[in-house]
């Protein structure tokens, strides 16, 4: 609950079971989590404060300029949060949610959380879906996850017919959930091996898009939120972290019509291995793209 200042503002050093500013609530959790090593304390501090109160970033920000202070239940709650995320619990599984492009997903445990840098990619299979002359072009993300990908096709490309597929059981329950969610219509989630999926589009397909495990099982990722929390289904694509990458190569083969066009996300010094696994496989115009950062990130190509 907040409440409008008082004639006398509570110092630093008081016990979290009393009423504590907005401002220095905030500073606390700042402190702790970039001594655990987040990258973003700050912005991570104002959404766990905005998740407790029902307040946007910019809310918090403004309530902690007029010198707004927290209730001691509340405070006690962000205090519990503000653990979690120092543990290195990711943000997302804390909230429940996952901002991607212009949608909120669903998000927890089992399910891979999507990312930054693949709404960089996902443009590509929205640019593809736009450019398709077909009045219902198709498009097929295989191994969907929370179902980020497909989902922003479906949005972005309203007049698109966007199918997911994912055999996880605990990943699918959070994609069904965020296919019942977002206005969608146009979308379908399938639960199947994405080897086997969707044979009655064969050749029909106008896009594919992955973003498939590409991590090799000796590799460790850096990152604590990725290692202890994120599914070993969705990270780990075998002896060379390729695996999945030919499954898909094969499968979009399957699925595209001539012409079609693949789009991969991949690790940032794998750009090489999967161009010459597509040139194998009879892809033809393989082009590699960068992210914001300069990392090779991305790999399309034409059936």
């Amino acid at each position: 609950m907040l409440s409008a200042p008082t004639s006398n503002p509570l110092r630093v050093g008081k016990p979290i079971d009393t009423m504590i500013s907005l401002t220095e609530l905030l500073q606390r959790a700042i402190d702790t989590l970039s001594s655990a090593g987040i990258t973003n304390p700050s912005v991570d501090a104002e959404l766990l404060v905005g998740h407790v109160l029902g307040l946007s970033r910019g809310g918090v920000q403004a309530k902690a300029v007029t010198g707004t202070i927290v209730s001691a239940e509340d405070s006690a709650t962000i205090e519990q949060l503000v653990k979690r995320r120092a543990a290195r619990e990711p943000l997302q599984h804390i909230t429940g949610r996952a901002a991607f492009r212009q949608l909120e997903l669903a998000v927890g445990p089992g399910v891979f959380v999507p990312r930054p840098e693949t709404e960089f990619v996902a443009q590509f299979a929205i640019d593809a879906l736009r450019a398709t002359a077909s009045p219902e072009p198709v498009g097929v993300d295989l191994g969907m996850g929370s179902g980020a990908i497909a989902l922003a096709m479906a949005t972005e490309v309203a007049h698109a017919r966007v199918y997911g597929v994912e055999v996880s059981p605990r990943a699918f329950v959070w994609a069904r959930q965020n296919f019942r969610t977002v206005d969608a219509p146009n979308a379908t989630a399938v639960f199947i091996d994405l080897a086997h999926a969707l044979p009655s589009l064969d050749g029909s397909v106008d896009v594919v898009i992955s973003n498939p495990p590409y991590i090799p099982l000796g590799a460790i990722p850096r990152d604590p939120e990725v290692r202890l929390f994120d599914p070993e289904i969705a990270l780990y694509g075998g002896h060379d972290g390729l695996d999945v990458v030919r499954q898909v190569s094969a499968t979009a083969l399957r699925l595209l019509r001539r012409g079609g066009s693949l789009i991969l996300e991949h690790g940032e010094l794998q750009a090489a291995e999967i161009g010459a696994l597509l040139r194998h496989d009879g892809w033809t115009a393989i082009a590699h793209h960068r992210d914001l950062l300069g990392r090779d990130r991305a790999t399309t190509a034409l059936r």
